[in-house]
């Protein structure tokens, strides 16, 4: 028996048993671990409002983002209605939660399930309509289809609020008047528990998205994106594989969109439909946390929305410390060229994106000292 044994002991199999040993302990692991610690300690950190809404928008803006990398950069669809189906998302949790519901918590998560229902099923009829043309018909849809979901929450008021939007009451424990006490000094109220609702809510979406790009499935979408005509010839029938992609993408999406209106409680068509805003905010963010990554996602956002909320305070800081500076000011004062600034800076130095650039090179490093040991 221990000479059978000894003979299973092939190179490769010794080769998979230590990468399974090595992989807790890889950056891959320890690093997204770090970061998830973080995001639950700032709370006992920095309990301020400010800093809580950042850290909150950063975790839900990653988790769209991540949902938007699903689509463009493993399967290669380019969607400008991404930030519809956010919205959507949001205008259900809305609807009962505010104009047409109480504030229960059966309210609450059936918006949730709205809001992935409606998702699902208008995604699917967008993909079924233009994906069997061109893929590019499926970005000039999705591109109509959000701008005609602004004029309709703009004209239909009654239902939906118009431009005065709908504010949102939360349940119970997520309410902002719930305050059962402190825990280690920190003031237990109902924005911390809706804080650690959403953070992990968004894990668990994000966790089923690694779970997707990782499978076989993950794989094909690849193979899709690289080559379509090579996939097909393979044997993959790619319309079904890319209208997979599209639903998850898009009910993710709308979940984030959920997510959102809970944690600031309103929405209205400028904040939560706005094709421009959103869209730009969300490729920006993809582009400098790299295609194709999921974690660059998450990179992208804490880079936007901290430069977005700390450029503009800039002007004061330099006020107080320079304040004959008047050039300085004047600099500071147009702080969306600073941004712009950062953003090129960002596009030369990580081509690939942040996290992109970075995977590239440890595995450069990697095989550098693998050739030279």
């Amino acid at each position: 028996m221990a000479d059978i044994a000894a003979t299973e002991q092939t190179p490769v199999s010794m080769l998979r048993r230590e990468q399974r040993k090595k992989r807790y302990y890889s950056i891959g692991i320890v690093l997204p671990c770090l970061v998830l610690a973080m995001f639950a300690l700032i709370p006992f950190l920095s309990p301020s409002y400010k800093t809580l809404d950042l850290a909150l928008k950063i975790i839900i803006f990653a988790s769209l983002v991540a949902s938007f990398d699903i689509m463009l950069g493993y399967t290669g669809i380019l969607s400008f209605g991404h930030g519809m189906f956010f919205g959507i998302g949001a205008y259900c949790v809305a609807f009962l939660n505010g104009k047409y519901g109480d504030p229960t918590y059966f309210h609450l998560f059936l918006g949730l399930l709205l809001a992935v229902a409606v998702a699902c099923v208008l995604a699917l009829i967008v993909s079924l309509i233009s994906l069997r043309v061109k893929a590019i018909f499926f970005a000039m849809i999705t591109l109509a289809l959000a701008e005609l979901t602004i004029v309709l929450a703009n004209k239909l008021s009654h239902f939906t609020g118009g431009e005065d939007g709908i504010s949102i009451s939360l349940p119970g424990i997520f309410s902002a008047a719930f305050n059962p006490g402190s825990f280690l000094g920190l003031d237990i109220s109902g924005r911390v528990i809706t804080y650690y609702f959403i953070l992990l809510a968004c894990l668990g979406l994000f966790a089923l998205m690694l779970r997707f790009t990782h499978s076989p499935l993950g794989r094909v979408l690849q193979a899709i994106r690289d080559n379509t005509d090579r996939a097909e010839a393979l044997g993959y029938k790619t319309f079904y594989f890319q209208t997979l992609s599209i639903v998850l993408g898009c009910t993710v999406a709308a979940m984030t969109g959920g997510l959102y209106a809970m944690w600031v409680g309103y929405v209205n068509p400028e904040s939560t439909l706005e094709v421009m805003a959103i869209m730009l905010n969300v490729l920006l963010m993809v582009i400098i946390g790299g295609m194709g990554t999921l974690y660059g996602g998450i990179v992208g956002a804490a880079f936007l929305l901290i430069t977005q909320t700390f450029l503009p305070d800039l002007q004061k800081i330099a006020i107080d410390l320079f304040p004959n500076a008047s050039l300085l000011h004047t600099i500071l004062e147009r702080w969306l060229l600073l941004f712009g600034i950062l953003f090129i800076l960002v596009v030369i130095f990580f081509p690939k994106g942040v996290v992109g650039s970075a995977r590239e090179f440890i595995a450069r490093a990697r095989g550098e000292a693998f050739f030279s040991s």
